[in-house]
């Protein structure tokens, strides 16, 4: 069936997403508490300079992975792409596993941005209960991504503007700071060198091993790309237009955000260790404007912070409500959760999603424990979706090629193949293994257990499905390169 741009795609959705949604939600979608808070912390931990490096290794890894899914998702489309690419291009249960693991992430953290809106709140009115906010966000949330698909990408361009902006904003005064022209005078060389102290290297190897973590939660959600492409009106222009764009992202807000910062602040200043939104009052924007003179500089952050917030938690709506219907659609998950409505959108899997996200967020108020838990298991999960992604484009290429298909017909080819992909997958691997390993030395099993859950998770549904299905690891020659998944084969509802 012949589609335009506003026509029923993949049984249901709309392509209503355009380029300019595209590009701003790949533009601002990593820009969140990772940089505007966390950051602090790894400057902490490792330097400087140790910081700096951890943040390049980590945004060349990002990088280099969002090439090889805009290949995948520029030759083919689709809506909650990871699932679908794995089950395709890998095995069955590695789809399986891949859709559900990523689409537990995205409730939880959906539930985590909820109460985090409450706490960012607090710096305003302290004498209001948080859960009322918390409430009021989960509501705004769930009305933006029912109306449409096209008031999801609106909210998400305006937001991530406001995040861009900021960050603009930051970068010129930081550099005006820098060079004396604005506020006090600073020792930029001896922040920058750690006051000589290794170099500007702290902790050594361990620590730019422990800000790897730290820098790749901060680059999470890079991967919308790949969900977003299959309800993009011209995802052929849009997705590499956005890929592009992450190259200059990750150097200009990120890098050059750290630096400036490292640049600034002391390592040793012991504001720099609150790495949450609890204290927005310290975050290294915060310092960094205050010490050029802003008097309003925390409450101007706690806005963009709670703005950055809003923004996490309504993109982790869509994503989960996407993966939970392109899931169904599949075959991996109840078929209900594959109907849409008129508008195009998945009612069905946005209720489910939402009703998780709040039984989540519940348990938050009336326990604290199994919330913990909860969180945990879903920490390492976007590591997963990364792993996915890299092992689903290097068999996509390889199939690709044994199949004897021409690379030229590829409408954008990922740079530096097969280093990327590789890369990606040993960093991954690196950043999952270093989570906490002293909790292993140490024979810790209850913090083993809170750190890694997300892994032997994994890897029971990846089992499950296996053993149940007896499903194998596709061919090269047999690997289905058509442009379409089972997911388009069924009518709008």
């Amino acid at each position: 069936m012949a589609q335009n741009n506003t026509e029923s795609f993949g049984g249901g959705i709309k392509r209503e997403l355009k380029t300019r949604h595209i590009s701003m939600i790949a533009l601002g979608g990593c820009i969140g508490t990772g940089l505007f808070v966390a950051s602090g912390s790894a400057i902490s931990q490792a330097g400087p300079l140790g910081a700096l490096t951890a943040y390049i290794a980590i945004g060349i890894m990002v990088f280099f992975l969002m090439t090889s899914l805009g290949e995948m998702a520029t030759y083919m489309p689709l809506t909650g792409s990871f699932a679908t690419y794995a089950n395709k291009f890998v095995d069955p249960a590695f789809g399986f596993a891949m859709g559900w693991n990523y689409w537990f992430n995205w409730a939880v953290t959906l539930a985590v941005d909820a109460a985090t809106v409450g706490v960012v709140m607090n710096y305003w009115l302290p004498n209001m209960p948080q859960w009322i906010w918390s409430a009021i966000a989960l509501a705004l949330i769930f009305v933006i991504n029912i109306l449409s698909v096209k008031s999801f990408g609106e909210t998400e361009f305006w937001m991530s503007i406001i995040k861009v902006i900021t960050v603009l904003i930051f970068l010129v005064i930081g550099l005006l700071t820098i060079f004396g022209i604005m506020g006090n005078h600073v020792d930029v060389i001896g922040n920058l060198t750690a006051n000589h102290h290794n170099g500007g290297f702290v902790g050594g190897l361990p620590a730019i091993l422990a800000v790897f973590v730290v820098a790749g939660y901060s680059f999470q959600g890079t991967e919308l790309i790949g969900i977003t492409a299959g309800e993009s009106a011209t995802p052929e222009e849009s997705v590499p237009k956005a890929i592009k764009q992450v190259f200059w992202r990750i150097l200009l807000f990120y890098i050059l955000s750290i630096f400036v910062i490292a640049a600034l602040i002391n390592y040793k200043n012991p504001d720099l260790l609150r790495s949450d939104a609890a204290h927005v009052a310290v975050s290294p924007f915060a310092l960094v404007f205050k010490q050029a003179g802003f008097a309003a500089a925390a409450s101007v952050m706690n806005a963009v912070i709670l703005t950055s917030v809003l923004s996490s938690a309504n993109s982790g709506m869509y994503a989960s409500t996407r993966m939970l219907y392109v899931m169904s659609r599949e075959g991996f998950a109840p078929k209900v959760f594959g109907k849409t409505n008129r508008r195009g959108i998945p009612v069905a899997a946005l209720l489910g999603t939402t009703v998780i996200g709040l039984l989540t967020f519940v348990t938050s108020i009336i326990g604290p424990n199994a919330y913990n838990y909860l969180v945990a298991a879903s920490g390492l999960t976007g590591f997963i979706a990364w792993i996915g992604i890299a092992v689903s484009h290097y068999r996509f290429r390889r199939a690709f090629v044994a199949q004897g298909k021409d690379l030229s017909s590829l409408k954008y080819k990922a740079k530096w193949f097969p280093f990327g992909p590789l890369m990606a997958l040993i960093i991954c691997i690196l950043v999952i293994i270093g989570q906490n390993p002293q909790s292993f030395i140490a024979l810790d099993w209850q913090q083993v257990l809170i750190t890694y859950m997300s892994v032997p998770l994994f890897i029971i549904l990846y089992l499950y499905y296996k053993l149940r299905y007896r499903t194998k690891v596709i061919p090269l020659k047999e690997v289905d390169l058509n442009k379409s998944s089972k997911s388009e084969s069924y009518e709008a509802n």
